[in-house]
């Protein structure tokens, strides 16, 4: 590999326009599609699980194309795409460590890191003590939460470490896993052994609010309630919802999540959460005589979500629930009734893209099934193998490429 340094320069800020002004543009199956093949963050552009500028192939192949596979180092955080350049973050050597590599062919460009002991707890340690939360890119910078809670900025450019956050005397006892957010020269994470929703200045690391109790597994996301433009987060106490980029606290929802569940998802003016063992639930944020409060729109117990965070296509909400040891499931997004269940013991994990009307479901045993939505049945269109060991990361989808991190290595396969 070569360690060249580069400068993104005028394209990175043609990137964010192209972010800014084209994220949706083009419509199949009733979904609306991202011009962009720019991946930027957890679940990609709009945070919602959407692939980025896919191309579907005329007819889906027998395999996939491998471009190129590289061993990158340990960890399960998404791969961000910008411009050409693929950005990993992973464990070397007791090092946390973000890895710049030229998409086309795997070359790595730079590399930058900083030190952190790291022991997982026992009953995490068969997923090592590699990163596990995804990084943002925004204006030129990258932000990152390691496995320990340290939260730390670089730039893009070049890799230049900006700043970081210290260690936390106790590290958390399964690993951070929310993946932070960023807008409006701040970044948010829940930082540190589990700590309450935090805002760093985006330039200096400094701390511009807190909010909210400790989180866990689930990652913050942007919303609009009733033009409120907010940041919504599940605490181990409860979902809340925060003004953006005020800090000050709007809502809370009661949903204890403290045991693990996937990022919340919004359609319309709906959240969807779930968690370990708790089932699933919607609930609407409202206005009312000034004070917000929320109200259930519905709850099941059909399903349940552990990491694997669901999708919505046409008003239905797939999914891998981990009822029957790892199930497909349909439901209506609308009533929270339940449209199918595919056979038991599908996978423990699922990593959910959706792509128009498609479903990309990366299984952690490196198994990706293509599958058409369809309220009816699981309809499966492929199968492929695209990794030589677990894949618990979610796939960066980006036009016909389909990067995937297993644990140690990154792979490029072309839809073609």
């Amino acid at each position: 590999m070569t360690n060249r340094r580069f400068d993104l320069g005028c394209a990175s800020l043609y990137s964010m326009l192209v972010i800014a002004l084209l994220s949706i543009a083009c419509v199949r199956g009733g979904e609306i599609e991202t011009v962009s093949d720019d991946y930027t963050q957890w679940r990609g552009l709009r945070s919602d699980g959407s692939a980025s500028a896919f191309v579907e192939p005329a007819q889906w192949p027998d395999e996939l194309k491998l471009e190129w596979r590289v061993e990158i180092g340990k960890g399960y955080a998404t791969p961000l795409v910008v411009d050409d350049v693929v950005y990993a973050f992973v464990r070397r050597e007791g090092r946390e460590v973000l890895v710049a590599l030229e998409a086309g062919t795997g070359d790595e460009l730079w590399q930058s890191s900083y030190p952190a002991p790291y022991e997982p707890g026992e009953p995490a340690a068969v997923h090592g003590a590699g990163p596990k939360a995804t990084p943002v890119y925004r204006n030129g910078k990258l932000f990152t939460v390691g496995i320990s809670g340290i939260v730390a900025a670089f730039d893009a450019s070049g890799g230049e470490l900006l700043w970081r956050t210290d260690a936390p005397g106790e590290p958390p006892y399964f690993g951070a896993a929310s993946s932070p957010i960023a807008d409006e020269g701040m970044v948010m994470a829940h930082p540190g052994n589990y700590g309450p929703l935090t805002a760093f200045g985006a330039e200096t690391g400094e701390i511009e609010w807190t909010a909210g109790a400790g989180g866990f597994f689930a990652s913050p996301i942007f919303a609009d309630f009733d033009g409120v433009r907010q940041v919504i987060s599940v605490t181990q106490e409860g979902v809340i919802g925060v003004s953006f980029p005020g800090g000050a606290p709007l809502w809370r929802h009661p949903w204890k999540a403290d045991q693990g569940g996937p990022t919340p998802v919004l359609h319309g003016d709906m959240v969807i959460v779930s968690g370990n063992q708790l089932g699933a639930a919607a609930f609407k944020p409202v206005q009312r005589d000034g004070d917000w409060v929320t109200e259930t729109v519905w709850e099941t117990t059909a399903v349940s979500m552990y990491l694997s965070t669901p999708v919505v296509i046409a008003n239905t909400l797939y999914g891998l629930s981990q009822r029957s040891r790892g199930q497909y499931f349909a439901l209506d997004v609308i009533s929270g009734s339940v449209l199918w269940l595919g056979p038991p013991r599908a996978a423990l994990n699922t990593a959910v893209v959706k792509a128009g009307s498609l479903l990309l479901l990366l299984n952690d045993d490196a198994e990706l099934v293509v599958a058409e939505s369809n309220r009816e049945r699981l309809e499966v269109v492929g199968r492929y193998s695209v990794a030589e060991s677990a894949t618990w990361a979610q796939p960066t989808v980006s036009g016909k490429r389909v990067f995937v991190k297993d644990t140690d290595s990154l792979t490029l396969w072309i839809v073609d």
